[in-house]
């Protein structure tokens, strides 16, 4: 019985030609990856999809032409067996839930290395989906975490103080430094010194991250302690 990995066919969609020819060049480097196409708008992309029927379609997020998440909305039935990552330098939760709601099966930033678009693009053809930089068996319930974040019910605080957890509901509300500053009447120093603790108790990198986390984790409580 032959035990050869069957190839992972490929399609590149964005509108920066360098971009997809570096992300080509990548991907070409990989044993068992086929890059089977790019396409620079969302005409494209939906033409390439019908014709090709790539395993994974490489989605970037945001271009002007290519319109990631109006081109998931936009596949028709026979593509549903597609799976689409879409990457993008930064995403805000309402995209990466949309992204997801409309049959996205992953979703990674341009800016992570190399041997994690590798991890997402072998998760994702293997039936799970990706979230940044970990796989999940499931669908991320970035919705239920949000309301859930509102609420604040759970019961797990990843050992951060009270100004810590209020911190991070400003965050993930969208709030800047600086207007985390306003809010609790501390200087925006005292702000990035809260933050840089955060990221390390809960091992993120940056605010994308830390939202991500929360609802991930659906981590929102209101402890009781006062702040230390």
């Amino acid at each position: 019985m032959s035990t050869e990995r069957a190839v992972i066919r490929i399609l590149i969609a964005g509108n920066h030609c360098l971009f997809r020819e570096g992300l080509r060049s990548l991907l070409e480097t990989q044993p068992g990856f086929a890059v089977v196409g790019e396409a620079a708008d969302r005409a494209e992309t939906l033409r390439l999809v019908e014709e090709l029927q790539p395993d994974i379609l490489l989605l970037d997020l945001g271009t002007k032409k290519v319109e990631g998440n109006d081109v998931l909305r936009s596949l028709r039935p026979s593509a549903k067996k597609l799976n689409a990552v879409v990457m993008a330098s930064g995403m805000d939760n309402k995209q990466i839930a949309e992204a997801f709601a409309l049959g996205a099966r992953g979703v990674i930033l341009r800016e992570v290395g190399v041997a994690s678009l590798f991890q997402c693009v072998n998760a994702v053809a293997a039936g799970q989906y990706w979230l940044i930089r970990k796989p999940s068996a499931n669908r991320p319930k970035l919705d239920e975490g949000l309301d859930d974040l509102k609420k604040g019910t759970h019961p797990n605080d990843f050992a951060l103080t009270k100004r810590e957890l209020e911190i991070v509901a400003a965050v993930v509300s969208g709030k800047t430094n600086r207007e985390i500053a306003q809010q609790f009447s501390i200087s925006p120093q005292t702000v990035k010194h809260h933050l840089t603790s955060i990221f390390d108790k809960l091992g993120v990198y940056n605010r994308l991250e830390l939202s991500l986390f929360v609802i991930h984790h659906r981590s929102l409580i209101r402890p009781t302690s006062t702040d230390s």
